[in-house]
């Protein structure tokens, strides 16, 4: 049965040359921010399969940790979180006069607590790697990390300080980006599943919604999340690799004037990221469950156990809120960007853990290889290929 033809108006002759239209298919913070960087140069159509942001996008932490979580054999994603790393200040301000939405970036840096001695031993060599690939990372003493975080409990080793480490208020990304998009005349479809990526002659020229009705594109980018393998259209081979990663989280309610906590904290079994209107986000599980969204008494019990060991005073707190998200992971935790082994499909996909702290580089390297078939150098080891035969990657 043929699909319906959309009532999107077409594009047509040699306009398309000087305007493409562009479907992208996820409208989290990294289809949103690919779009506002789109917007101007091209006709931009975004599509969700729920409300815009509300995937992974909304129950992030907003930690911008690319120096804490550098680890053996992730050099290339060092390279490309702090490539992003070193965009997030201009990228803020810039959403900040689109939007007029402050995303709130704090620069307090961010605190791996190490409660013993073991913890301690283990940071030292995670240091020791982390100092040798000159990140500015440093260890503080109990007193000097308890100058920072007089709340801590009684009985710490110290800490490694990570100055460069911040955070922003994914929620408010999100709510800038959707404002700064639409006001660039990007028309965002919120719950309208894609069903398929339509593919004819070996090139994508459109999608196709869940109701059967085709929407022509000239190009096409796959940003879906967690959900990006199930869009179906394409090859086996050629679906991106990523599957959800579920993680549980909860916030708590300190006094805003008078918070428990002011830096990020890793605190060994989960992290603590502090809001300034008082909310204190403690995260994160780790299952590979799909997209179950069941929120669990052990999984709570773990998290805030960890929580308090770092800071006793959290029993006090209020709870404010319990949510579970699913996080895109490709087969090696790493994004996959670039183009598809079909003309004029794009992908932006798998950022796993990092998805807020790649917003920039995404939005940015992504656009220019759209528009102007430019590959920044940061992205080029992240494409599907990696993932492929060798001759079927050719």
């Amino acid at each position: 049965m043929s699909a319906r033809v959309s009532s999107f108006p077409a594009i047509a002759g040699p306009s398309i040359a000087k305007r493409p239209r562009v479907a992208i298919i996820g409208a989290g913070i990294v289809g949103l921010g690919i779009a506002f960087r789109l917007a101007g140069r091209a006709e931009v159509l975004l599509f969700d399969r729920s409300k815009a942001g509300m995937g992974s996008s909304h129950a992030a932490a907003g930690m911008l940790a690319a120096c804490c979580e550098a680890e053996p054999g992730e050099e290339a994603l060092l390279a490309l979180g702090r490539d992003s790393q070193a965009r997030w200040p201009g990228f803020a301000g810039e959403l900040l006069r689109a939007s007029g939405v402050d995303v709130e970036l704090r620069q307090e840096g961010t605190l791996a607590l190490a409660l013993t001695a073991d913890d301690q031993a283990e940071a030292a060599h995670r240091l020791d790697f982390q100092n040798k690939l000159g990140l500015p990372l440093k260890w503080l003493s109990a007193a000097a990390t308890r100058a920072r975080e007089p709340h801590l409990a009684g009985k710490i080793a110290g800490a490694v300080f990570s100055p460069q480490d911040h955070q922003v208020d994914n929620r408010k990304v999100v709510a800038a980006l959707r404002i700064a998009a639409e006001t660039a005349s990007v028309a965002i479809h919120e719950h309208t599943p894609i069903k398929e990526i339509s593919i004819r002659g070996g090139r994508a020229d459109g999608v196709v919604l869940e109701d059967g009705t085709r929407v022509t594109a000239d190009i096409v980018v796959l940003a879906a999340g967690a959900w990006s393998r199930g869009i179906a259209g394409l090859p086996p081979d050629r679906r991106p690799p990523v599957r959800p990663v579920k993680g549980q989280m909860l916030a708590l309610r300190m006094d805003p004037a008078a918070p428990l906590l002011n830096h990020v904290l890793w605190a060994p079994g989960a992290y603590l990221v502090p809001r300034r209107d008082g909310r204190l986000i403690v995260g994160a599980t780790v299952e590979e469950r799909g997209f179950d969204e069941t929120i669990t008494a052990g999984g709570l019990l773990t998290l805030l156990e960890a929580a308090w060991r770092a800071i006793p005073a959290i029993e006090e707190l209020p709870v404010d809120e319990i949510w579970a998200g699913h996080r895109p992971g490709s087969r090696d935790d790493a994004p996959i960007l670039g183009r598809a082994p079909l003309e004029n499909l794009f992908y932006a996909t798998g950022h796993h853990r990092n998805g807020i702290l790649l917003a920039p580089v995404t939005a940015d390297a992504m656009a220019k290889l759209i528009l102007d078939d430019v590959v920044e150098p940061a992205i080029r080891p992240f494409g599907l290929e990696r993932f492929l035969p060798a001759r079927a990657a050719e």
